[in-house]
């Protein structure tokens, strides 16, 4: 089975894992990652959203090979000091959450959108497009823009 190496959450790891085995398994079952949560496989609802150097992307679409090298980022990462990143904060500040199962992709999205854009538009968040199936999309807007305050 062939080899992979790359940067998780800051830490250097190497799995084996079958070639075409999802990125999103890898985390989840191999390397007991749970964040990232499958929605949909097919890269759409967005629920499995983690950062691969920096970007929000879709790991159920991705494989372990496609990030040989690179740094990739799930919701335990976020905040690496172990306290609470400001888009997480502002998510329990504006009581965002209602099953929670969704939670780990939209902050990501969340934090990349405010990362590229400090402040952005209605129109910005607009386009994060993952899937709450709780509806809770106006809390998240203000939630977006109170982790942009801060």
């Amino acid at each position: 089975m062939p080899s992979y190496a790359f940067k998780l959450n800051d830490k250097n790891v190497t799995v084996e894992a079958p070639a075409d085995m999802s990125l999103l398994w890898v985390l989840r079952d191999l390397l007991g990652v749970t964040g990232p949560k499958y929605g949909c496989g097919v890269g759409v609802c967005r629920a499995c959203t983690c950062h691969v150097n920096g970007q929000a992307v879709q790991v159920c679409t991705l494989t372990a090979a496609d990030v040989v090298g690179k740094k990739v980022t799930t919701i335990e990462g976020l905040a690496p000091d172990g306290g609470l990143h400001p888009v997480q904060q502002a998510w329990m500040d504006e009581d965002v959450a209602q099953c929670g199962f969704c939670q780990p992709g939209q902050i990501m999205q969340a934090a990349a959108l405010l990362k590229a854009k400090p402040r952005p538009s209605d129109a910005d968040i607009d386009k994060i497009m993952n899937v709450c199936r709780c509806g809770t999309y106006c809390r998240i807007r203000k939630a977006i823009k109170r982790a942009a305050t801060t």
